[in-house]
């Protein structure tokens, strides 16, 4: 069975060629596919099973990270990407697509409607950052990006991260519901507990990545497709993972195998 991956690229985004490369190399057949094409035929997402919205800066980060590109699809494909979601398919978005997805309203997806219920903000920092992180997997969560996952590195880089909820009300039902996939944590797997660098932005409960409550729809800051090689890593020549695979691989072949068991 073939599965196919649509990877949006266009105004902005830049990581589409990594992104594509990442799924392919989990076994999937990859398709960058240019926004504008796709909003003038929103039906042809219905010929994946997998949406990706890569990283970068789309529209420049004019307005808010995301918000345009957010815009554009919500009104242009925002009926058929709601049908591809109630059809059971799956989507990722990376940095810039994460916040493409919360700001769509993709992400959380409590009622099955697209409604804002977060944000990404700029980093406390007040800075862009650009570094490797530690990240650990919410026990709860039914991610099915993430299975068999528990601690993995990735690298950070983005001017606006920090994940802030609408209110308390609302992070307690992402919380509640496993919609919080992915924690920065401390090198020994310990939460962040919003200590800079471990959480770099200041997000609210150290939140990297959500999902929905079906955990198909999967969103985070830092970049899987980064390292999809072990030489990928800073440290790679002192942990002695001199070859192989890169950790951030096994998110994609987590998708592709599920794909291929339904």
């Amino acid at each position: 069975m073939s599965v196919k991956t649509l990877v949006l690229a266009g105004f902005g985004i830049n990581c589409e060629l990594e992104t594509k490369v990442a799924f392919e190399r989990a076994g999937a057949e990859a398709t960058c596919v240019h926004l504008t094409d796709l909003m003038g035929n929103p039906e042809a997402i219905h010929g994946f099973d997998i949406l990706a919205i890569p990283g970068g800066f789309s529209y420049g980060d004019d307005v808010s990270s995301g918000k345009i590109f957010a815009n554009r699809l919500r009104h242009k494909v925002g009926d058929a990407l709601l049908k591809f979601v109630q059809d059971g398919k799956l989507a990722i978005g990376i940095c810039n697509g994460f916040q493409v997805m919360v700001k769509m309203g993709i992400l959380p997806l409590f009622e099955n409607e697209f409604t804002q219920e977060v944000t990404l903000t700029h980093n406390d920092s007040d800075r862009f950052e650009n570094r490797w992180v530690h990240l650990k997997k919410d026990p709860d969560s039914p991610c099915v990006w993430l299975k068999d996952v528990n601690l993995i590195d990735s690298p950070i880089r983005h001017g606006e991260g920090n994940f802030i909820p609408r209110d308390d009300a609302t992070l307690k039902k992402l919380q509640d519901s496993g919609c919080v996939a992915l924690r920065y944590a401390k090198a020994d797997g310990s939460n962040a507990g919003g200590d800079f660098p471990a959480n770099p932005n200041g997000s609210v409960d150290d939140i990297a990545g959500l999902c929905d409550p079906s955990g198909r729809i999967f969103g985070l800051m830092p970049h899987p497709e980064a390292f999809i090689e072990a030489t990928n890593h800073p440290s790679w020549t002192r942990n002695g993972a001199l070859a192989g695979e890169g950790a951030g691989l096994q998110l994609f072949q987590n998708a592709v195998e599920f794909v291929k068991a339904q």
